[in-house]
């Protein structure tokens, strides 16, 4: 077996694994998008928030600023996952003649808190350019996903660790394009950091595994359009975000080889590129009463784009994902009960773009359906402070994901991960407007 051959395979199952390089989504439909974004939409599942105005609806529509005075919009979210992954057959093929030798994986059979808690932060600011125009500036966490599974899980050959954390600036110009009409438009750019942590099979008896360790980031730009047609009761919106083709460099290491094998433990350079999709998103909300308000919203998320990963490290090689499109959905009510508190609530549905046939631990993903409620409180005339609650319920999922080792040699070994994944998460946000 050459050198360049084990490399080429440690950089295939880095990147494959979990696609932790995948984590700047323009989308934010499922997989492991954040519903978290703006505290005072999460109350009502984001229902409507493409036709909403403010600062704190920018990663939605950018026309929403279009209609602002000189406003600032914070906010941060907690969810705490309670997720279980559990080993459901998986198992691995050793290099034993004549035909290999099929035994289980072994390790924790049951990992209870595998995904951890994320934080989603969210900070805006708008400044009107005359009667007509105005800019925008926000940051936002729209993709996060963390998981630690251990390196004595079932799930280890697939991950041991992984993380995203995509954090991106948006710079948005909107204007009254006339009295009912606004238009805008968006410039992003994303940071991901990502890594991803993978145990290797040794072949000598009871010898620990190795480990490969992923650590990779960049920055990606895309661009998003939209507009908003304001009528006496009735507000419509729609935005459009393109596909991103990303681009992420770092460094691939694997240590722990022994003997036969310890000639190819090795640190290189790896560079992945990818497709991530588009979304179209169109939110309505019909003001019934002066109190009470109806939204809606449908997003379809154009997940199809991220089909392969295309890996670069003096050679090429071509990873498939075969994500699917999917389409989300969310209905919401705000009441205002009177001119110092409002109340509301909302539902929203996500299915999974991941196949059955393809879903890796490490980047763990199910239908889901997002439950919540939220209240604001207008503290003084440019000053409101808003709270949200959600429930995320997660569908039961299977994991599976075969791991090739040392292919084409005669140390090649295959691992077959096969589980369950199932779980809930409840997020609690904190959110304040201040317009000045």
């Amino acid at each position: 077996m050459q050198f360049s051959e084990l490399k080429a395979k440690a950089t295939l199952a880095a990147m494959a694994a979990g696609a932790a390089l995948a984590g700047g989504g323009e989308a934010a439909a499922a997989g492991f998008a954040v519903n978290e974004i703006s505290v005072e939409r999460l109350g009502r599942a984001n229902a409507g928030a493409a036709a909403d105005k403010g600062a704190g609806a920018l990663w939605f529509n950018p026309a929403s600023i279009a209609r602002s005075g000189r406003e600032i919009s914070l906010g941060a979210t907690n969810r705490d996952h309670r997720v279980d992954f559990t080993d459901n057959g998986s198992t691995i093929t050793l290099p034993v003649p004549p035909a290999g030798l099929t035994v289980p994986i072994g390790g924790r059979s049951s990992i209870s808190d595998g995904a951890e808690d994320l934080v989603a932060l969210y900070a805006a600011g708008v400044m009107p350019i005359g009667d007509r125009f105005a800019l925008g500036l926000s940051m936002t966490k729209p993709f996060v996903l963390k998981t630690e599974l251990g390196a004595d899980a079932w799930s280890r050959y697939d991950t041991i660790r992984s993380q995203i954390d995509v954090t991106d600036v948006q710079l948005t110009g909107a204007f009254q394009a006339t009295d009912w009409l606004d238009i805008g438009v968006g410039v992003s750019a994303q940071h991901n950091d990502a890594y991803l942590d993978q145990a290797w099979p040794n072949l000598a008896p009871g010898a620990p595994d190795a480990i490969s360790r992923l650590k990779a980031d960049g920055w990606n730009w895309g661009w998003t359009v939209g507009a908003q047609a304001h009528f006496e009761t009735i507000s419509l919106g729609a935005s459009y975000r393109s596909k991103v083709e990303q681009e992420l460099d770092g460094t691939l290491a694997l240590s722990g080889l022994v003997a036969p094998l310890d000639a190819f433990n090795f640190t290189a350079p790896a560079k992945a590129t990818f497709t991530l999709p588009w979304s179209f998103t169109v939110g309505a909300s019909w003001a019934v009463t002066p109190a009470l308000t109806l939204s809606g919203q449908v997003e379809r998320a154009g997940w199809g784009e991220y089909d392969v990963i295309t890996v670069n490290f003096g050679q090429t090689a071509v990873i498939p994902q075969n994500f699917d499109d999917v389409t989300s959905v969310a209905i919401g009510a705000e009441y205002a009960l009177n001119e110092m508190w409002s109340l509301r609530a909302g539902v929203r549905t996500d299915p999974t773009p991941t196949p059955d046939t393809l879903r890796e631990p490490g980047v763990w993903d199910a239908d889901s359906r997002l439950w919540a409620v939220g209240a604001t409180v207008n503290i003084s005339e440019g000053l409101r402070l808003h709270g949200a609650l959600a429930w995320t319920d997660f569908d039961d999922a299977i994991l599976t994901d075969n791991d090739v080792f040392y292919a084409g040699s005669p140390a090649q070994t295959t691992a077959r991960s096969r589980g369950v994944v199932s779980g809930d998460g409840i997020s609690a946000g904190l959110g304040l407007d201040f317009r000045f």
